[in-house]
């Protein structure tokens, strides 16, 4: 039986027993002034009775947001009706706001004049929270940077932030999945209230808004060039796209973005702060290894981690991809974040504060038989824990060997293993940590075999059949094994090409199963290298061909449980496309190369070079 925390237990009673229930009055398209003069599109929503508002002062609910503001109004009424203020904020330049938008660049101040703004009102009490997930967890702890007055609690979920690490570059390598948002989710043409470029010129709007639709077109014909696609029509979202391809180096030009938490963890306002992601989603690593083990190291305000087995903001399912978590896998984000808003901004006494600091879903333990909709029931359970990563965890070495084979022995002697990476044939995506990857990939666990709808699929093969991956695999276990934390791969490897790529999926194997005759392949992390970034990811130096390197790859974070019988697989290889960008192998400045050149790739397994994944093994109480 699902045990529910405390916090949730008692709101739910307290919401059966509350004496009042506040109505509803909006009031749209307010236009909040910043620093510079440039005024932002704000909807504020208040308590009313009878159709006036309440001549109280109370606490407010901000959401600071590049999407539409219309689609939170529903979401606002449960907390009006608790007696908050709720506030929808569009950021500069996106749906009414005046002034340019520059990915993240003005959040800080802007979020400090907003929340300056709020507590001026006569129906605030001074106090503030933060909601949002994605681009709006990074507006969350871009105004945390900033450490307004006001700001008292944040529950950032999914939060972009790092993104010069992990999120869009990742290791040196570009996260394509960023490419997709600048063209769709991110919408720069076809919004109804957006400053058009066009004005009055409707059929050119439509005309672009139709034509950026077909990005899948431009992403297979990297690299990105200013004025090669219609997203020329739409100039501030064309020049960030090229400087987030072409911006390897992780300096200022990162750093000082307005969300990397990490870099500034110094600055960022002590507020109790409830992060929520999931194994899945795009910005885990972030999350769980950066923001949240940084901040609840620095800051003496409670934080806590919430991380399931979602995709990117995908709490209400209880399953990712192809792989069935159970009924118990979803929850309720609205009842977290009333919670932890009633406890920090109201003080009411519910529990939240009493409960362990990390709550994680441990994936594994079910039948692996197929459900109706066709997926694995790979199953699991929710367990507290006081820290992340967890102390008790047995960092312990699985090394790769040169007959496929993948243990706790070190490997001796051994010739290395070779493969070629043909820039123009890359290994396909199948699953993994990504969002907005609208008609390019699917997010979450997917058995890792091709099918007609994979983007470089051309068969239905099992992927790990490609010349160009490297399978090291363990026996079956023969006995449950659990995997909780981070996962970081330390591999020696060599190229014939001054710059190339490397790769590392982990992957659970099940053996045959009635409604599974082949066995199940389900990815469970991924992650990349890029060579040039191989020492250091502020400063790029590329390789001297055949000399052997040392990489370091840490994958996204997990936990799982791997079942008796079942097998831990590794692929090891140079491309993971749409995931991320293509290396052409050349050496070129990134997204300006002309050219590309196949790689002979060499990997490493031997006494000298005891290439190997370390996994966080939690001993069996």
């Amino acid at each position: 039986m699902l045990r529910l925390p405390t916090y949730v237990i008692i709101l739910l009673a307290s919401a059966q027993s509350q004496p009042k229930s506040y109505e509803l009055l909006a009031t749209k398209h307010v236009m909040v002034p910043m620093r510079d003069g440039v005024r932002l599109a704000t909807d504020v929503y208040r308590p009313a009775l009878n159709g006036m508002p309440v001549g109280e002062r109370f606490p407010t609910l901000l959401v600071r947001t590049p999407y539409t503001r219309t689609w939170r109004e529903e979401g606002a009424a449960p907390f009006v009706q608790r007696g908050y203020v709720f506030v929808v904020q569009s950021v500069r330049g996106r749906y009414g706001s005046e002034g340019r938008w520059r990915f993240f660049k003005d959040d800080p101040a802007d979020g400090f004049d907003t929340a300056a703004w709020i507590a001026a009102q006569p129906w605030s009490d001074g106090s503030i929270g933060t909601l949002g997930g994605s681009y709006e967890g990074g507006t969350q702890h871009a105004m945390a940077l900033a450490q307004p007055p006001a700001l008292k609690a944040m529950v950032p979920n999914v939060a972009a932030t790092n993104p010069g690490r992990y999120g869009i570059r990742h290791n040196g390598a570009f996260e394509l999945r960023m490419f997709t948002w600048m063209f769709s989710v991110g919408n720069p043409v076809d919004s109804p209230d957006y400053p058009s470029y066009f004005p009055g010129d409707a059929a050119t709007s439509k005309a672009l808004a139709e034509s950026a639709k077909q990005y899948r077109d431009y992403i297979t014909a990297l690299p990105f060039r200013a004025g090669a696609t219609p997203l020329r029509m739409a100039p501030d979202y064309e020049s960030t796209l090229v400087e987030l391809m072409s911006h390897g180096d992780y300096d200022s030009y990162w750093k000082d973005m307005g969300i990397d938490v990490i870099s500034h963890l110094d600055e960022h306002k002590d507020v109790p702060a409830f992060h929520v992601s999931g194994w899945y989603d795009s910005w885990a690593l972030n999350v769980a290894n950066l923001n949240y083990a940084g901040l609840a190291k620095t800051k003496k305000s409670l934080q806590r981690l919430t991380m399931g087995p979602w995709t990117h903001g995908g709490q209400d399912n209880s399953y990712a991809g192809e792989a069935e978590f159970g009924p118990d896998a979803a929850i309720s984000l609205h009842a977290l974040e009333l919670a932890w808003m009633d406890r920090w901004l109201k003080g009411v006494q519910n529990g939240v504060d009493q409960e362990g600091p990390v709550r994680i879903f441990i994936m594994g333990g079910g039948d692996a038989h197929k459900t109706p909709e066709g997926r694995i029931h790979v199953g699991g359970h929710w367990r507290t824990e006081k820290e992340w990563p967890l102390s008790r965890a047995v960092a312990s070495p699985y090394y790769l060997h040169g007959d496929g084979t993948l243990g706790l022995e070190r490997p001796q002697s051994s010739a290395p293993t070779q493969y070629e990476f043909d820039p123009r044939d890359p290994v396909p995506s199948i699953g993994g940590n990504v969002s907005s990857q609208i008609g390019m990939m699917e997010a979450g666990a997917y058995d890792q075999r091709c099918r007609p709808n994979v983007l470089g699929c051309n068969n239905t093969r099992r992927l790990a059949s490609r010349n160009d991956i490297l399978v090291f695999e363990t026996p079956p276990l023969r006995e449950d094994m659990e995997v909780t934390g981070p996962l970081v791969v330390n591999l020696w490897a060599s190229s014939s090409a001054v710059d190339t790529d490397f790769t590392a999926k982990l992957v659970d194997v099940y053996p045959p199963h009635r409604d599974f005759p082949l066995g199940v392949e389900l990815n469970i992390g991924d992650s990349i290298v890029r060579a040039r970034y191989r020492d250091s990811l502020e400063k790029a130096t590329l390789m001297k061909p055949g000399q052997v390197y040392k990489f370091r790859i840490e994958l996204y974070p997990t936990s799982i449980l791997f079942p008796k019988g079942h097998r831990i697989r590794l692929d090891i290889s140079s491309s993971n496309f749409p995931r991320f960008d293509v290396n052409p192998n050349t050496g070129e400045p990134l997204n300006q190369n002309r050219r590309t050149a196949v790689a002979a790739n060499t990997i490493y397994h031997d006494a000298e070079h005891p290439s190997h994944i370390v996994l966080p093994v939690i001993p069996k109480r």
